[in-house]
């Protein structure tokens, strides 16, 4: 293990090319800038090879083969020319996306997402027609849920997603054996034999198999068995969340995962730190101070050393303040200060960082901590559309593993899965409170109304808000009999 890493850190880190000798002339400072321009070489960024995925020792078990080194890998040749034209191509590898998610923009992109994703939760709700035994049960598992730490797993596997193309949440069943299928029953899984699950670093696992022969079966391309550091694991208890998938042609080369959030953000990111550390380097440098003086003697070699201007040239540096003075020659010499217009520079830095906003959807309030000046402000529309976006990304991707982990549980914890319990996603979007009581005001208003009209009843009207959790009225006891308030009746004030 520790000799891969040391490899893997050799390739990301090689030491520049050697620059040969030459002997310095008249022209030499000009024929070695060309030496060095030619001779050192510039790497492409953001252009990896489509080839089989480099995996960790220990991954593949000793004596067996992942099918992904099976494969034949048509992306080589004019597609793999094409890709690397456009500056994307192949898959990265582990080692260096696993080092962009120490960098505090890649970090922020993904627990921006991964937080906003998780922040509100899921709630458990039940039919109308469910009792109080399934009430009960709701209770339990809001509890288990929290015991198991459940939301803290899909937030990780949120971030890993991010940072590797793919998430995997492994289910923990008691005296279970990890390569057989999981089968949602009660004669596989016993009562209280849930150990818990647990986020599995894309790093750690590979295909075993999968169907490469069938594009209409349901697992083309989709592997049914993975390798897990030699271990065999079936994909039903792998649960494999991919959020940004790639096409069936290029999966092998990913490892079966998808593009990670840092992958496409890259360009973005190296962007903004060039555009920062020139804006800092030009403010730290834009003053530059020239001696209009006579260099005869140095130019033509006569004054080998130079002493005499270095050293004034020396002294004027380490004493150059407000209050330091240089002595000039009257006639022959002139001190002049140059210095570079800084105006402009923080749009152009603001700009840069808004960029970064692009590849990961998040508006800049979210991602930066604060609307950066040049953004604008931001506006309540862009957080509801980011929220819009992340409540689609819930559905699409995640929804799934939640439920079952739950129906795991159930099982697990009741030895059913009781058909009533289901959840929902919290809304993200949260009404300010004096929008809350505007709201609940202006429902009250129209459910006396329907009561005087005679549309509902009142103990419909008392039963739709024992079940809307936003009445402020959840949970009331519905067995409890309420006498409506006696009319008084008005009576003439003058027959008193």
């Amino acid at each position: 293990m520790l000799k891969y890493i040391r490899g893997c850190w050799a390739k990301l880190f090689k030491p520049p090319a050697q620059i040969a000798q030459i002997k310095t002339d008249t022209v030499g400072a000009y024929r070695l800038a060309l030496v060095q321009s030619e001779s050192v070489a510039r790497p492409v960024k953001y252009q990896y090879p489509v080839i089989e995925p480099e995996l960790i020792p220990g991954v593949v078990p000793v004596g067996a083969k992942s099918a992904i080194a099976m494969d034949a890998f048509p992306t080589a040749g004019s597609v793999y020319s094409y890709a690397s034209s456009l500056g994307y191509s192949g898959f990265p590898g582990y080692p260096l996306l696993a080092q962009l998610s120490v960098l505090p923009e890649y970090r922020n992109m993904a627990s921006g997402i991964a937080t906003t994703l998780t922040r509100e939760w899921i709630m458990l709700v039940s039919t109308e027609s469910a009792g109080d035994e399934t009430r009960e049960r709701i209770t339990q598992l809001e509890k288990a849920l929290r015991d198991h730490k459940i939301q803290e797993v899909i937030q990780q596997a949120a971030e890993q997603d991010c940072y590797y193309g793919k998430a995997q949440i492994l289910i923990n069943i008691k005296g279970h054996d990890k390569s057989e299928p999981l089968i949602l029953s009660p004669k596989t899984i016993k009562q209280n034999s849930f150990d818990g699950v647990k986020v599995v670093e894309a790093m750690w696992t590979t295909p075993m198999a999968y169907n490469a022969l069938d594009p209409g079966a349901k697992d083309f391309y989709r592997p049914s068995v993975w390798f897990m550091m030699g271990q065999r694991v079936h994909a039903s208890r792998l649960l494999t969340i991919i959020t940004r998938p790639v096409l069936d042609m290029l999966k092998p080369a990913f490892n079966f995962g998808g593009i990670s959030l840092s992958q496409l953000a890259q360009p973005y990111v190296d962007n903004w730190l060039r555009t920062r550390q020139s804006v800092s380097d030009l403010i730290h440098n834009f003053s530059i101070t020239a001696l209009q003086t006579n260099m005869d003697e140095i130019l033509q070699g006569t004054d080998t050393t130079g002493n005499g201007l270095v050293a004034r040239a020396q002294l004027f540096a380490a004493n150059r303040d407000n209050q330091g003075f240089f002595l000039l020659d009257k006639d022959r010499e002139q001190l002049v200060q140059i210095n570079t217009p800084l105006g402009g520079l923080h749009e152009l830095q603001a700009q840069a960082q808004e960029q970064m906003c692009f590849p990961c959807k998040t508006p800049s309030v979210v991602l930066i901590g604060i609307a950066p000046s040049g953004f604008g402000n931001v506006s309540e529309g862009e957080i509801k559309a980011w929220y819009d976006w992340t409540r689609s990304i819930q559905e699409a991707h995640y929804s799934s593993p939640v439920k079952t982990i739950l129906d795991v549980m159930q099982i697990s914890m009741f030895g059913e899965i009781d058909p009533d319990i289901s959840f929902v996603w919290k809304p993200l979007y949260q009404m300010q409170p004096d929008q809350v009581e505007q709201m609940r005001l202006n429902a009250s208003i129209r459910q006396g109304n329907y009561i005087d009209r005679g549309v509902v009843d009142p103990d419909e009207v008392r039963e739709a808000l024992a079940r809307d959790p936003e009445s402020g009225y959840q949970g009331l006891d519905l067995s409890k009999e309420i006498t409506p308030p006696a009319q008084e009746e008005l009576s003439d004030p003058l027959q008193r």
